[in-house]
């Protein structure tokens, strides 16, 4: 349980696809003009990253990796498929993102419209490829963590749009310097917001090994001092024997 509430919160505040690694970013500045409108993206991100990371997990545990195959018998134990992740993954990706517009087309035209070319734009968004590679280069255990993993990075990514988008409907009616109009205010609040995210970093960091016991470590020094004290007695003991045997 402890896993996977702090891989939760990792996901979301210190490895923010925006903040840390500046994936998405395309759609991240164009579709961050209002609120309604990020929130409905957001929640298409969460979405698709929700059900693509695991899918893709199942994909790389049991038919991508080295030896992945060898379920289907220990002839096949040898074969890597690895090279074929990125068109397996694009597609599992591809497939939800036609589920999504299709969907939101039904339910949502008005939402449908504002996203535009954004919203089938999803399928190639680096943030939801991110997700499964970095899912498979950090060798994510269980399906579970897979799908945790995948939830966490997109209420990450949700939170990101959410807030510049909030942020870029108040600066529209404050008094912005001619040359940082536009998207030059919103690097710049980015930015900054990424360095507060950044903050985050510490936040789950700390030793794994437990410090030693403060007796213990009395005792070994004080074991340690009586060892030297006893060496320079025998040294000094040694030395004043044979100056008196050079006397005699």
């Amino acid at each position: 349980m402890l896993e996977h509430i702090e891989l939760f919160f990792k996901s979301i505040f210190i490895d923010n696809m925006v903040f840390a690694v500046f994936l998405g970013m395309c759609s991240y500045l164009a579709v961050s003009k209002k609120v309604a409108t990020a929130i409905g993206l957001g929640a298409a991100v969460i979405f698709v990253l929700a059900v693509t990371v695991p899918l893709n997990w199942l994909l790389d545990q049991y038919l991508l990796r080295d030896g992945a195959l060898v379920w289907l018998g220990p002839e096949y134990a040898d074969y890597n498929l690895s090279f074929l992740s990125f068109i397996l993954f694009i597609a599992t990706i591809a497939t939800m993102v036609q589920l999504v517009e299709i969907v939101v087309e039904k339910f949502s035209p008005a939402l449908y419209n504002s996203l535009g070319i954004f919203l089938p734009l999803i399928a190639v968004n680096c943030a939801i490829l991110g997700g499964s590679l970095f899912m498979q280069s950090r060798e994510i255990e269980t399906l579970g963590l897979a799908f945790n993993y995948g939830v966490s990075s997109g209420i990450g990514w949700f939170l990101a749009i959410l807030a510049i988008a909030a942020i870029r409907e108040k600066i529209r009616y404050s008094n912005v310097p001619a040359p940082l109009r536009g998207l030059g205010i919103t690097f710049i609040i980015t930015g900054l917001m990424g360095i507060g995210f950044q903050s985050f970093g510490g936040m789950l960091t700390g030793g794994d090994e437990a410090p030693a016991p403060v007796e213990e470590t009395t005792a070994e020094k004080i074991e340690e001092n009586k060892v030297k004290v006893e060496e320079e007695i025998d040294e000094k003991e040694i030395s004043y024997n044979n100056l008196i045997k050079e006397e005699e």
